[in-house]
């Protein structure tokens, strides 16, 4: 059971980190289409109605999809005086409850959208923007995956906790 467990853990810990990665070309598109409306808009005076839209939807879900790699790497933002002003053994437990807590909370997140990203899929809702873009069905359906990707790396981690590998997961303060 766990060695089943680990390969669990480290099989999540790589499919957050390929995601994590995978959202920087999304970032750079949103770079290239930001720069594009900025030619557009004071270099020809002929500012288009699409980038920001894409720039927003571009980066929303770049941010939606990485937040597995960022637990994975342990970035977070965290309040590291208390690591400072705690031993180590008190930090190891204040980690656990983070990661509990965190489970919880984004487990109920998971439950509010679930049913709001359903219905997006079922019927098409569009942006209503001269663009009219898809933007909203598609952020809906992004979030509700995005909590899925970050209770899968929670408990990867809690995995990580339990059999004292945390130390071999990149990243850390």
């Amino acid at each position: 059971m766990k060695r089943s467990l680990a390969i669990y853990a480290g099989l999540i810990d790589r499919f957050s980190v390929f995601i994590g990665q995978a959202c920087s070309i999304l970032l750079f598109t949103c770079i290239a289409v930001s720069a594009w409306e900025v030619v557009m808009r004071y270099g020809f005076d002929r500012p288009t109605v699409w980038t920001i839209e894409l720039a927003m939807a571009l980066c929303a879900s770049a941010w939606v999809l990485s937040v597995g790699y960022v637990t994975q790497r342990n970035r977070h933002i965290s309040i590291t005086m208390l690591e400072l002003l705690v031993g180590p053994r008190v930090w190891r437990l204040f980690r656990l409850f983070q990661m509990l807590i965190s489970i919880g909370a984004i487990f109920v997140l998971l439950l509010a959208l679930w049913d709001p990203a359903v219905k997006a899929l079922s019927r098409v809702e569009h942006s209503g923007t001269a663009m009219n873009s898809i933007q909203p069905t598609i952020l809906k359906v992004l979030l509700a995956i995005g909590c899925v990707l970050y209770l899968l790396q929670l408990l990867a981690n809690v995995i990580h906790w339990a059999q004292g590998t945390e130390s071999e997961v990149d990243g850390g303060h």
